[in-house]
């Protein structure tokens, strides 16, 4: 196995396809990380903790999935 670090995208490492549920997650293809869709940094999936069900996208920190809230909402 590959091991990657929090900011290494190993080229012959796959990125995972991962449907995300309440709760879990389940991968629909094999890989070994997804992106963060706020920082665009790799997450090893073994260290996938975050993420939107309603957008299907992974955050690497509680504080990347808290700036996505506040990124959706509306202009007052």
């Amino acid at each position: 196995m590959i091991a990657m670090n929090r900011h290494e995208k190993p080229a012959s490492a796959p990125e995972a396809r991962v449907q995300y549920l309440d709760g879990e997650y389940r991968v629909l293809r094999p890989g070994l990380y997804v992106v963060c869709a706020v920082t665009g940094l790799p997450i090893a999936l073994e260290d996938l903790r975050y993420w939107s069900v309603d957008r299907q996208e992974a955050y690497a920190t509680p504080e990347a999935s808290m700036q996505r809230i506040l990124q959706s909402r509306p202009a007052d």
